[in-house]
């Protein structure tokens, strides 16, 4: 029985309706109703999509008629929860100004993370025909790929899927970790602590190697004395503050803002001075935090911005051909007034 039999106006139906009853993909869907030149599509599964259509009464819509070779000019972001995050919804921005610039507009979704809305909005955008996607993650990780995201052309964003065969620009973990390190042997410190995180990850790994690469460009030798474990909040920083000072550094690189922010709690407690009497180095430019702390504090930033754009013209073959991959985006210095150049040598 039809749609119209059973009183179902047929203009509700989408290609994720046809989709289900011929039990193929959105994308195969889209291909056969605009007859997509080149598309590999079986004789079986092409007449299943033209079944379905004539059955629920499928009609494609304005938007579907004016697509030129199965293409449209947006393009897709899909977020876990960057659009609600305090800095890293600048992801979104890099990545809309780009796509403006070369005539495109981004569709976003941000998903909270879960499964049955990723999927939804991945195929609501296969439905729209976008250029591509771009799939992105509020912090630097290792994901698992949305089976969806293989039907077109992707992009992973601030993540990446060893294995996957897609594209991925992440932040240059390895080197904002030399270049925090380097700001603080700049102003003369020797003995310098590293309050790094609990938690596994390529920002607990990679900020570490950059901070021993950094030391031992300088001729410092590296103390695994110095390095304390915090968890990566502003409780962690307190709780590493004793650690710190009792290990005679003059200087500490903390793996982010908010433990630089515990450390500012904790050496206040002990009458200590920032920069005078310690120098402190945060990482990821949380300019709620990092700019408004007293003093404001120098820190590296997570180039959220230029992640969003990279992705978007990674996904327009606008970049040239990369050795590397995932891509590597580096991260700047944002220096402030939690360190000043003095000459030490502990």
């Amino acid at each position: 029985m039809s749609n119209a039999e059973h009183g179902k106006s047929t203009s509700g139906i989408t290609m994720r309706d046809v989709a289900k009853a011929a039990g193929v993909s959105v994308a195969t869907v889209s291909h056969v109703v605009n007859d997509k030149p080149g598309a590999r599509i079986g004789d079986d599964a092409r007449r299943r999509v033209h079944e379905a259509v004539a059955e629920l009464g499928y009609r494609p819509n304005a938007l579907a008629k004016t697509l030129s070779q199965g293409t449209s000019r947006f393009i897709g972001l899909v977020a876990d929860a960057i659009a609600t995050t305090p800095f890293a919804g600048q992801i979104i921005h890099g990545a809309q100004d780009e796509a403006w610039k070369h005539g495109y507009v981004l569709l976003v979704a941000n998903t909270d993370g879960n499964t049955a809305a990723e999927d939804e909005a991945i195929a609501m955008m296969l439905e729209h025909q976008v250029r591509g996607i771009l799939y992105s993650t509020w912090y630097h990780r290792e994901i698992v790929v949305p089976e969806a995201l293989h039907q077109t052309d992707s992009v992973l964003v601030d993540c990446f899927a060893d294995g996957s065969g897609l594209p991925a620009v992440v932040p240059d973990e390895e080197q904002g970790g030399r270049t925090a390190t380097e700001e603080l042997l700049a102003a003369g410190h020797r003995r310098i602590a590293f309050v790094n995180t609990t938690t596994p990850s390529p920002a607990q790994t990679g900020r570490l190697a950059g901070y021993r690469s950094a030391l031992e460009a300088a001729g410092v030798e590296f103390d695994d004395r110095l390095v304390f474990a915090a968890t990566p909040e502003q409780e962690g920083g307190y709780a590493a503050t004793a650690d710190v000072v009792d290990s005679g550094a003059t200087a500490v690189f903390c793996h982010n803002d908010r433990v630089a922010m515990g450390l500012y709690d904790g050496l206040r407690e002990r009458g200590l001075r920032i920069p005078d009497d310690m120098a402190v180095m945060g990482f990821d430019n949380q300019d709620v935090i990092a700019a408004h702390l007293r003093p404001p504090l120098s820190t590296v930033a997570l180039p959220h911005y230029e992640l969003g754009a990279a992705g978007v013209r990674r996904l327009l073959g606008l970049e040239p051909p990369s050795t590397a991959d995932p891509q590597l985006i580096a991260c700047p210095s944002i220096p402030r007034d939690s360190i000043s150049v003095r000459a030490v040598h502990a």
